[in-house]
C-alpha cells in the first residue's frame, strides 16, 4: 500500500467586511475553515486548531557590575487575552501510536469548520512595535502516526474602537507659552506662541486645522513649525522603555524680528497609523502635535497638545445626539477664526491604508531640525482596511 502525501493544509477567515481582510473587534465571532489537500490516503491522528491573543514586550540593558564586568538584564511581559482549543478530527492523545482510532482521509480536498467567540472584555489593537506586539492568530496542526506533525499559523487582525465622537475627544485643545532669549548681560523681548486645535481625536486621513499666532520680539530669525509624533511605551518588572517617532510635519514661514505670523486653519495630513492603543497594561500608543518656534542657537519654544487617533470617524450630524451636537457647535464657536470654505473631508480607512502598507513599514517624514532628526524612526503601521460611515463636511453645518 502507498501511503498518501499532504498536499497542501492552510486556513481561511470568514471576513466581516466588504474589503476580504479578517478584522475582528472584542466580542466578535471568528470562524473559518482548515483546508486540507491530500494525494492517496492517509491516516490521522487529529486536526486540532489553537487560537490565542496576547501583547508582549521584550527588550534588554547592558549593566556593569564592576570593574571589567557586565551583563545584560532581560526585560519580559505578557498578557493574554484568550486561549481556545478545538479537536476537528480525531482525539487528543498525540502520543498513542497505536492502530486503534485513526481516521482515515482519502485523495482530494477537505474543509474542516471551526467557530470561536473573541471575549467581551475590551482587547488591545493589533500592533507590532520596536520592542513589543499585539498578536492574534490560529494555528492549525495535523497529526499522523509515527510522522511529524503538519503545522501551520495565520494572524487576524482585531480592533479595540475608538469613537472619536465621545465628548472627551471632540474638546478643543489649546495653549499658550513664551520665552525671553539671554545673551549674556542682554536680553531681547520675547518670542510668543498660541495654538489651538478643534478637537483631540481624529482618524488617519483627516488634516488637523492648526490656529496658531507667533511673535517674534527678538533680536533673532526665527521659524514656527509643526509635527505629529508618535510616542510607544512599553513596561516590564517596574521598568518603562520609551521610543518617540516622527509621524507627519510641516514648516512655516521665517520670521525677522519685531514680526507675527497667523496660522488661520493651516493643515497637517495624518498618514496611515495604527490606532491609540490606551487600555493593554504592558504597551501604550500614544499621540501629540507639536506645535513650536524653532530658534537659532537657542532651545526651541513649543507646545504639546494630546492627540487621539480613533478607528470611527465622526458622524453625520443628523445622527447624533443633541448633546454631542451641542458639543460641536459650541467647539466650532471656540475656535473664532474664519474656516477655508470647504475642509478636506476625511476619507474612509480603505482610501488611506492598503493591505501593502499593513505589511511594511512606512517611512517616516524628513525631519526639518536636528531636534526631529533624533526622534524619526521606522513607523509601522499596522491597521487593516475598515468601512465606517462618512465624516461630514462643513458645508452641512
Amino acid at each position: 500500500m502507498v501511503l498518501g502525501k499532504v498536499k497542501s493544509l492552510t486556513i481561511s477567515f470568514d471576513c466581516l467586511n466588504d474589503s476580504n481582510v479578517p478584522v475582528y473587534s472584542s466580542g466578535d465571532t471568528v470562524s473559518g475553515r482548515v483546508n486540507l489537500e491530500v494525494t492517496g490516503e492517509i491516516r490521522v491522528k487529529s486536526l486540532k486548531i489553537h487560537a490565542r491573543g496576547h501583547a508582549k514586550v521584550r527588550w534588554t540593558e547592558s549593566r556593569n557590575a564592576g570593574s571589567n564586568t557586565a551583563y545584560t538584564q532581560n526585560y519580559t511581559e505578557e498578557v493574554e487575552y484568550f486561549n481556545h482549543k478545538d479537536i476537528l478530527i480525531g482525539h487528543e492523545r498525540d502520543d498513542d501510536n497505536s492502530e486503534e482510532g485513526f481516521n482515515t482521509i482519502h485523495s482530494g480536498r477537505h474543509e474542516y469548520a471551526f467557530s470561536f467567540e473573541l471575549p467581551q472584555t475590551p482587547l488591545a489593537t493589533s500592533f507590532e512595535g520596536r520592542h513589543g506586539s499585539v498578536r492574534y492568530w490560529v494555528k492549525a496542526e495535523l497529526h499522523r502516526p509515527w510522522l511529524l506533525p503538519v503545522k501551520l499559523k495565520k494572524e487576524f487582525t482585531v480592533f479595540e474602537h475608538i469613537d472619536i465622537n465621545t465628548p472627551s475627544l471632540l474638546s478643543p485643545q489649546a495653549g499658550t507659552k513664551e520665552k525671553t532669549l539671554c545673551c549674556w548681560f542682554c536680553t531681547s523681548g520675547p518670542i510668543s506662541l498660541s495654538a489651538k486645535i478643534e478637537r483631540k481625536g481624529y482618524t488617519p486621513g483627516e488634516s488637523i486645522q492648526i490656529f496658531a499666532e507667533i511673535e517674534n520680539c527678538s533680536s533673532r530669525m526665527v521659524v514656527p513649525k509643526a509635527a505629529i509624533y508618535q510616542t510607544q511605551a512599553f513596561y516590564a518588572k517596574g521598568k518603562m522603555k520609551e521610543v518617540k517617532q516622527l509621524v507627519a510635519n510641516l514648516r512655516g514661514e521665517s520670521l525677522s524680528s519685531g514680526k507675527t505670523d497667523t496660522w488661520n486653519g493651516k493643515l497637517l495630513k495624518i498618514p496611515p497609523v495604527s490606532p491609540s492603543i490606551l487600555d493593554c497594561s504592558i504597551i501604550r500608543v500614544e499621540y501629540s502635535l507639536m506645535v513650536y518656534v524653532d530658534i537659532p542657537g537657542a532651545m526651541d519654544l513649543f507646545l504639546n497638545l494630546p492627540l487621539v487617533i480613533g478607528t470611527i470617524p465622526l458622524h453625520p450630524f443628523g445622527s447624533r445626539t443633541s448633546s454631542v451636537s451641542s458639543q460641536c457647535s459650541m467647539n466650532m464657536n471656540w475656535l473664532g477664526l474664519s474656516l477655508p470654505e470647504r475642509p478636506e473631508a476625511p476619507p474612509s480607512y480603505a482610501e488611506v491604508v492598503t493591505e501593502e502598507q499593513r505589511r511594511n513599514n512606512l517611512a517616516p517624514v524628513s525631519a526639518c531640525d536636528d531636534f526631529e532628526r533624533a526622534l524619526q524612526g521606522p513607523l509601522f503601521a499596522y491597521i487593516q482596511e475598515f468601512r465606517f460611515l462618512p465624516p461630514p463636511l462643513y458645508s452641512e453645518v
